[in-house]
């Protein structure tokens, strides 16, 4: 990684797994298995879709384990540009790993009460539901708290913008995602009656941000120099 499209194209491959994998596991597994309000179907679909629930779980993990190289190989590729700016990112991103390695905890307890333990054999059937949509809940609610840490964006779009080898535009869109990640943390504690339509205006900056940064990353690239010229 001493150049700049190449240290861009790994990035752009690490950012990728990153999108997919939290897709899969903070958005595809809980829309299919997930009904709200309703702990009985929703208890009948995780113990029918163990296999899926499970590997929601491990793709969260994988997603939280990649993000951390992700930040180093965008270190890498930014910190010429500003290392304060770049420094701060990192902060601000590794921060949220240890919240998602510790919000699965939350999906692991609700699939040990719907399979039934012997030890928990002293709660009902109804009951071990209850708990387990609570335990999902949690997890929902992991993720509203450690989205407050979408605040990387904004020295990585800062970064992106003022770095001469990648759209500024792409810069713009970053730290715009930024807000929305800001507003799909804070909505839903403040004023949760609001959630689903934030989270639908939200989800419009979400969408273009991260996206159109992956894409150029990967398609694209960026600028070619040595990153040594960019330090200096």
């Amino acid at each position: 990684m001493d150049s700049t499209k190449k240290t861009a194209r790994i990035a752009g491959l690490l950012y990728l797994v990153n999108g997919v994998t939290g897709f899969f596991s903070i958005i595809y597994v809980p829309g299919k298995l997930i009904v709200s309000g309703n702990t009985a179907a929703t208890a009948n679909n995780i113990l029918a879709s163990e296999r899926l629930f499970r590997l929601g779980i491990v793709s969260e993990l994988i997603c939280a384990a990649e993000f951390i190289f992700l930040l180093w190989v965008l270190y890498r590729l930014l910190s010429g540009v500003n290392k304060t700016h770049a420094s701060l990112m990192v902060i601000l991103g590794l921060v949220f790993v240890p919240i998602m390695f510790v919000n699965t905890l939350n999906e692991i307890a609700a699939l040990t009460l719907l399979r039934g333990a012997d030890f928990l054999s002293v709660f009902g059937q109804s009951q071990r539901e209850a708990l387990a949509m609570l335990f999902l809940d949690l997890h929902r609610y992991g993720f509203v708290v450690g989205w407050i840490f979408g605040l990387w964006l904004f020295p990585f779009g800062v970064l992106v913008f003022k770095s001469g080898f990648l759209p500024r535009i792409l810069g713009v869109l970053l730290i715009v995602a930024g807000f929305g990640y800001l507003a799909d943390s804070l909505i839903p504690l403040l004023l949760p009656s609001y959630e689903n339509m934030v989270g639908r205006l939200a989800g419009i900056p979400l969408t273009l941000g991260e996206p159109a940064m992956i894409l150029w990353l990967l398609i694209m690239g960026a600028k070619d120099q040595p990153l040594a010229a960019i330090a200096s």
